[in-house]
């Protein structure tokens, strides 16, 4: 009797934190979605990896997942140290791959999704970054000259790209927490050879 009280204690207090870390995780607060791992810590607690394992289990059943940015290194590390996952950023995503008809639905136009496409296709292809002014020159040939530059900011913006003093763009933390990269440039080569 005792053995299963504590058991039902230690599943609500599991429950509780996950009820924490999913609103930081999915309400936004600013511009930028999800949480940073210190921010996690100080609201879920020390043991939040655990909890957000947790969490992403259950998302799982609906088609989410939680995805971990490493913003600082390129390829995630293998076994993450808590230093690692505080400054990291943790962001609920769709499981599965996005389609257009299902783009129209969480506010993006179909050329702006486009020009991010042609912007991350040619960034990648440039070995991860490029002069903004190159990038520009590219995309005023694929979309209206007026919109390359608010384009480019609101990407800079949400996170899918990064502007830095030497006015170079380089891939954004969400651009790998959302895009497949390879897949997407798959897609594209598929799309060259047809031509």
């Amino acid at each position: 009797m005792e053995k299963e009280s504590k058991s039902t204690g230690r599943k609500a207090y599991y429950i509780a934190k996950m009820r924490k870390a999913a609103q930081l995780l999915f309400y936004k607060r600013h511009s930028i979605p999800g949480a940073k791992g210190w921010e996690l810590r100080r609201k879920v607690g020390s043991d939040y990896p655990k909890v957000i394992n947790l969490l992403n289990e259950y998302l799982d059943r609906i088609g989410l997942t939680v995805k971990i940015v490493f913003e600082e290194e390129a390829n995630p590390p293998e076994n993450p140290t808590l230093e690692q996952y505080d400054k990291a950023r943790f962001y609920i995503t769709l499981k599965e791959n996005l389609r257009a008809e299902e783009a129209k639905m969480v506010g993006w136009r179909i050329d702006d999704l486009a020009a991010l496409c042609t912007s991350i296709a040619y960034i990648t292809s440039k070995g991860g970054k490029v002069e903004r002014k190159e990038l520009e020159e590219l995309l005023r040939s694929k979309i209206p000259e007026w919109r390359v530059d608010i384009d480019l900011n609101k990407f800079i913006r949400l996170g899918y790209l990064v502007e830095d003093e030497n006015r170079q763009i380089y891939l954004g933390w969400r651009t790998r927490a959302e895009v497949d990269q390879k897949k997407l440039i798959d897609l594209l080569l598929k799309t060259e050879a047809k031509a």
